[in-house]
C-alpha cells in the first residue's frame, strides 16, 4: 500500500465512530454538496443519463442519511465553467463533479489515460480498472492531488461529421476535428487532420459556424448536444470502437474528509451502486444514437476490427509513446492499463 492510500485509510479510521446507522448516526447540521457538470439538465427520470445519475445520487444520499446529507445538481456548467471544475475540486472550492477526466490533463498528466485511444476497447475492460492495478494507481494519483473517485463511468466514443464519415484514419485527412484530449489530437494529427480543442458543450456552435468539420465525443453527448442538427455523418461507438472516455463522478478529498465516517460510507456505497446504471445507459445510448441521426436524415456507420486496429496502431506509435515519456508515473499507469487489454 503506498503512502497516499495509507494516509486516506488512516484518516477514515480516525473519523468519528458511528455505532448506529439510523437517524442518530447523522445527527448534525445538514451538509449540502454542490454537484457540477457540463451536460444538459433534465429530471431524475428524463434527459442525459449523466445528469440523471447525479440527481439519483443526490436523492439517494439524502434518503440514506435522513436528510443530513444533501446534493444539489448544477447542470450545463451553470455553477462554473467546464474546464474549471477539476481545479476547483482539488482546492475544495467545489464539492463534486462529473467530468471527463482527460480535461484535467494540463494539471495532472496522468489523467490523460482517461481518453487514451486504443487502450480501452470495451465497457467490461474499462470497468475492470476499478479493482485492477491501473485503477488503484490512478486513484492514488488523484487522491494525492486532492480528488477522489466516487463512481467509475466509461462511455464509448463516436464521431459526428459535417462532410464525410470518419471510419478509418485516412478519412480524417484535411478535416478540422475535435478529438477531446491531447492524446486523441496527436492521433488525429498523425492521420492528417487539423485539431481544435474545446469542451463537448461547445461543439455545436463550432460546427454551426464551420470552424469544425467533425467531432469525437461520447454517444450520450452526440445525442444531448443535438449534433445531428449540424452533422449528418455518424460513426457509432456500438459494437467496436478504438476509444472510451472515462467520466467519473468525483468528490473533493478536502470536502470528503470533513464528513463523519457514516456519511463518507454512504457516499462511496451509493457511488458504487450508480455504476451499473451508468453502464446500462451508456450502452443504450450507443444504440440509440444511430436512430437519432437516421431520423434527422443522416447516415450511421459502424466500425470493423480492421478499422479499430488501424487507429490503435497509430495510437501506439504516437500518443502512447508520448504519454509514457512524460514521467515514470505515466509510464507505469500505461503499462498497467495495457495489462487489461
Amino acid at each position: 500500500m503506498d503512502i497516499t492510500r495509507r494516509r486516506i485509510l488512516l484518516g477514515l479510521a480516525a473519523a468519528p465512530t458511528v455505532a448506529l446507522f439510523g437517524r442518530h448516526a447523522f445527527a448534525a447540521d445538514p451538509v449540502s454538496l454542490k454537484i457540477s457538470h457540463q451536460f444538459p439538465g433534465g429530471t431524475i427520470n428524463e434527459g442525459d443519463f449523466r445528469d440523471r445519475l447525479c440527481r439519483r445520487f443526490a436523492a439517494e444520499i439524502e434518503k440514506r442519511t435522513a436528510g443530513a446529507l444533501k446534493g444539489t445538481v448544477y447542470a450545463g456548467s451553470s455553477l462554473m465553467k467546464t474546464n474549471a471544475q477539476f481545479s476547483a475540486l482539488r482546492k475544495g472550492a467545489l464539492d463534486m463533479s462529473l467530468v471527463p477526466l482527460s480535461y484535467a490533463g494540463g494539471e495532472v498528466p496522468e489523467t490523460n489515460i482517461g481518453l487514451m485511444p486504443g487502450v480501452v476497447t470495451s465497457y467490461e475492460q474499462g470497468m475492470s480498472w476499478k479493482n485492477a492495478e491501473v485503477g488503484k494507481a490512478l486513484s492514488d494519483v488523484l487522491a494525492d492531488k486532492g480528488v477522489m473517485i466516487v463512481s467509475w463511468i466509461w462511455q464509448a466514443g463516436g464521431v459526428a461529421s459535417r462532410t464525410k464519415p470518419i471510419i478509418d484514419p485516412e478519412d480524417a485527412k484535411g478535416l478540422k476535428v475535435r478529438g477531446g484530449s491531447r492524446e486523441m489530437d496527436m492521433v488525429l494529427k498523425a492521420a492528417g487532420a487539423a485539431v481544435l480543442t474545446l469542451p463537448s458543450n461547445e461543439i455545436y456552435a463550432a460546427m454551426q459556424t464551420g470552424a469544425l468539420d467533425a467531432a469525437m465525443t461520447s454517444s450520450t453527448s452526440l445525442i444531448s448536444f443535438r449534433l445531428e442538427e449540424v452533422a449528418k455523418q455518424l460513426t457509432t461507438g456500438r459494437g467496436k470502437t478504438y476509444w472510451f472516455m472515462f467520466e467519473p463522478l468525483m468528490i473533493s478529498r478536502a470536502i470528503f474528509e470533513r464528513l463523519p465516517k457514516a456519511q463518507q460510507d454512504v457516499i462511496m456505497t451509493v457511488g458504487a451502486e450508480m455504476e451499473k446504471f451508468a453502464v446500462e445507459q451508456a450502452k443504450a445510448d450507443d444504440q440509440a444514437v444511430a436512430a437519432v441521426y437516421q431520423k434527422a436524415g443522416g447516415k450511421a456507420y459502424d466500425m470493423s476490427d480492421a478499422s479499430v486496429k488501424k487507429w490503435q496502431a497509430i495510437a501506439r506509435d504516437t500518443a502512447w509513446k508520448d504519454f509514457a515519456a512524460k514521467s515514470e508515473s505515466c509510464a507505469r499507469i500505461l503499462r498497467l492499463a495495457e495489462k487489461t487489454l
